[in-house]
C-alpha cells in the first residue's frame, strides 16, 4: 500500500482508518484502489491498494490517470451553465432550437437534458422495473469486446435513441439517460462552434490547472501514469479475462468518455461548490435535486447513512470506475478510483456499492460523531 502523508497542521494523523477501509475494498474483490480525501482544515490525505495490473506487484499510483465515466456529465453540465450565464442560452429554451437537425420534440428543454428528464431513449439501452430491457448499441460482452476500438459519431448515437419509443413524455418522470448528455455536448459544439474538447479546455480544465484530465474522443489510450481495466465474458464455454485498458470511448461519448485524476477531480469540485465556475444562482440551480432520484443539473444531491448532505456523481465504464461527493460548500471532499474486471452481468455492482458506502462512512459520517475540542 502506498500513503502519500499530508504535510498539514501539527498533530494531524496519519488515517490508518482509511488504509484499513481501501484494503478492505481490494479484499473484496477489486484489483486496486485510489484514494484521495481533503477535508476542511485544509488537510489531504491520499493513498492506494492492490495492484495496477493483474499478475503484477506494483500498486496502482497514488493519483494514477482514470476512466472516469458518467462523472463526465458533471463537466458537461457546467460547460452548459457557462452558457447560460453569458446569456447565449436559457435552462429553459426548447433544445430543438439550437438543433434543429433532430427535429426534437419542442417540450424538452435545455434543463431536462441536464436533469434527465427529458424522456429521450437512453442509447446504451432501456432498463425496466419489470425486469425487461428495450437494447441499445453493444456496450458489454463479447460483442463489445471484439469491436471496442469502433468509431461512433454522436450524431449516430442521437438517431439511434430518436428511432426508438420515448421512455415517458418529457417532464413528467425521470430516468437516466446517456443520451442526454451526447445532445448536450453537440448543443454546446453549436452554439459556440468549437469542439467540446476545446470549449472544455479553455472554459474548465487550463483555468483549474487541471493537467491530468483529458477528453480522449477516439483515442484508445490513457496517458500514464494508469491502473489497467478488465472484462471477462464468455468464449466457447470458458471465462476469459482481457485487458480493455485501450478502447475507443466513442461509444459513449459526452455520456462518459472523460479520463482525469483523483487530483483533478478534486480541483474540479471543490471549485466548482466554492463558486469558482459558475455564478450563485446557477450553483444553486444545480444543486436542487428534483424529488423522484434526488438529480439535480449533472449532480446527484444525497444523504449519507450518517445524515450528511453531499454533492456528487459517480461513474463506472468497462473496468473502471470513479467516485466524486463533497460537502455542499467543498470543504471535505472524497475522490477515488477503482480498476476491476468487469463483465455483462456487472457482478462487481453490489461490490462497488458497499465501497462507496464504506468510505462515505469514514470520510463523512465519521466526524460527525468524533468528539471536538
Amino acid at each position: 500500500m502506498t500513503i502519500t502523508a499530508p504535510t498539514t497542521a501539527a498533530g494531524r494523523q496519519e488515517r490508518p482508518d482509511l488504509q484499513k477501509t481501501i484494503q478492505e475494498i481490494v479484499d473484496s474483490g477489486f484489483v486496486g484502489v485510489q484514494l484521495r480525501v481533503h477535508d476542511e482544515n485544509g488537510g489531504e490525505w491520499a493513498g492506494s491498494a492492490g495492484v495496477r495490473e493483474l499478475g503484477r506487484a506494483a500498486e496502482p499510483p497514488v493519483d494514477g490517470r482514470i476512466r472516469i465515466g458518467s462523472n463526465t456529465k458533471t463537466f458537461t453540465a457546467v460547460l452548459v451553465l457557462q452558457l447560460v450565464a453569458d446569456g447565449t442560452i436559457g435552462l429553459d429554451d426548447p433544445a430543438a432550437d439550437h438543433l434543429p437537425e433532430f427535429e426534437l420534440d419542442r417540450r424538452i428543454t435545455v434543463r431536462m437534458l441536464l436533469q434527465h428528464t427529458s424522456g429521450i431513449f437512453n442509447f446504451t439501452g432501456e432498463y425496466f422495473d419489470d425486469g425487461t430491457v428495450a437494447p441499445g448499441i453493444a456496450w458489454q460482452g463479447r460483442e463489445w469486446v471484439e469491436n471496442r476500438f469502433t468509431t461512433y459519431r454522436p450524431q449516430e448515437l442521437v438517431r439511434l435513441a430518436l428511432s426508438k419509443p420515448a421512455r415517458f413524455e418529457p417532464g413528467t418522470d425521470w430516468s437516466y439517460s446517456n443520451t442526454n448528455y451526447v445532445l448536450a455536448r453537440l448543443l454546446i459544439e453549436q452554439v459556440t462552434g468549437r469542439p467540446l474538447a476545446e470549449e472544455m479546455r479553455r472554459r474548465i480544465l487550463e483555468p483549474l490547472g487541471l493537467a491530468g484530465t483529458v477528453l480522449p474522443e477516439t483515442r484508445p489510450d490513457i496517458p500514464e501514469p494508469h491502473a489497467h481495466a478488465y472484462y471477462r465474458y464468455q468464449d466457447a464455454g470458458q471465462d476469459k479475462t482481457v485487458d480493455i485498458t485501450r478502447q475507443n470511448p466513442s461509444w459513449i461519448s459526452s455520456g462518459g468518455d472523460m479520463i482525469s485524476t483523483t487530483r483533478d477531480l478534486h480541483t474540479f469540485l471543490s471549485a466548482l461548490l466554492g463558486g469558482r465556475l459558475l455564478p450563485a444562482p446557477l450553483l444553486a440551480e444545480m444543486c436542487t435535486p428534483e424529488p423522484k432520484a434526488g438529480y439535480g443539473l449533472g449532480v446527484f444531491v444525497q444523504k449519507t447513512d450518517g445524515g450528511v448532505t453531499v454533492i456528487t456523481h459517480n461513474g463506472g465504464i468497462a473496468g473502471h470506475a470513479a467516485l466524486m461527493y463533497s460537502t455542499p460548500d467543498g470543504s471535505t471532499t472524497l475522490t477515488a478510483a477503482l480498476n476491476y474486471v468487469d463483465d455483462a452481468d456487472l457482478s462487481m455492482g453490489a461490490a462497488f456499492q458497499q465501497a462507496t458506502q464504506k468510505l462515505l462512512a469514514e470520510v463523512f459520517d465519521r466526524k460527525q460523531t468524533e468528539p471536538t475540542g
